[in-house]
């Protein structure tokens, strides 16, 4: 008898232990610490990435003809310095929403012809959101030849998200830079266009506009943050889970 009762209690704390809870909470921490891990990963390669910025926006400015040879060959040259001169096409800007210190604005893109006839659409730089139209800044109107420094970079392939507003080229109005759209508003389809854009420089007269030198370098870097929160979380629910099942044998 007594040991048909002791095989009864056996029984019952068995069903009585939280399988359940045990499982689910291992697959928890699993998936905590697969995103931790995760986040350090991504904090690596985002140092490294800094890390290049870094030293390529600090390098000597190379001819934007061997930085395209190089793009071909395979090679990253995103925030490469690149220098080459030309003449920008009248009357052929394009704007794509920005900011800059705070304030709303446009970057004026604008279609420079090479010397060999190339197009190339440079980021001449930043105006207030007001200034849209030429006709209010005439002195921002680029004459004669220009020699020119800046930073390539690379267009995008598609929009960068759905959340995104799409581009009104005939209300001159872009919230990415789509380098076809922006060929055919500028009237140069047909033309040889450099696969690429540039961001200039600063001018010298930083007062005048559009301000030169606005290529966002700052790239947010918050994975540190994001890993400590993973694992932090991970933690938290292996001390809630232990306490909570060891109350549960205790009282069994």
């Amino acid at each position: 008898m007594a040991a048909a009762k002791t095989d009864e209690q056996r029984d019952g704390k068995a069903r009585r232990f939280p399988w359940a809870l045990v499982v689910s909470t291992l697959v928890m921490l699993a998936i905590l610490i697969s995103l931790g891990n995760w986040q350090v990963r991504r904090l690596a390669w985002k140092e490294d990435l800094l890390a290049t910025i870094d030293m390529r926006i600090h390098a000597s400015p190379v001819p934007l003809d061997e930085a395209l040879t190089r793009m071909r060959e395979g090679a990253d040259i995103e925030y490469l310095p690149v220098e080459f001169s030309g003449t920008f096409l009248p009357g052929t800007e394009q704007h794509v929403l920005s900011t800059w210190k705070g304030a709303s604005g446009w970057n004026i893109y604008q279609p420079l012809r090479l010397d060999d006839g190339r197009v190339l659409f440079v980021n001449r730089g930043f105006v207030p959101y007001d200034r849209a139209d030429p006709k209010t800044r005439p002195e921002s109107l680029p004459e004669g030849e220009q020699a020119i420094t800046g930073l390539a970079r690379l267009p995008l392939d598609a929009k960068p998200g759905f959340l995104v507003p799409e581009n009104e080229p005939a209300k001159n109005e872009y919230y990415w830079k789509d380098l076809a759209a922006m060929t055919v508003a500028a009237g140069v389809e047909g033309e040889t266009v450099v696969p690429l854009f540039v961001d200039a420089g600063p001018y010298s007269d930083p007062s005048k506009l559009p301000i030169g030198g606005v290529t966002n370098i700052e790239l947010p870097n918050n994975h540190l943050q994001y890993a400590v929160t993973w694992y932090g979380l991970a933690l938290a629910l292996s001390a809630v889970s232990g306490v909570f099942l060891w109350r549960r044998l205790r009282s069994a």
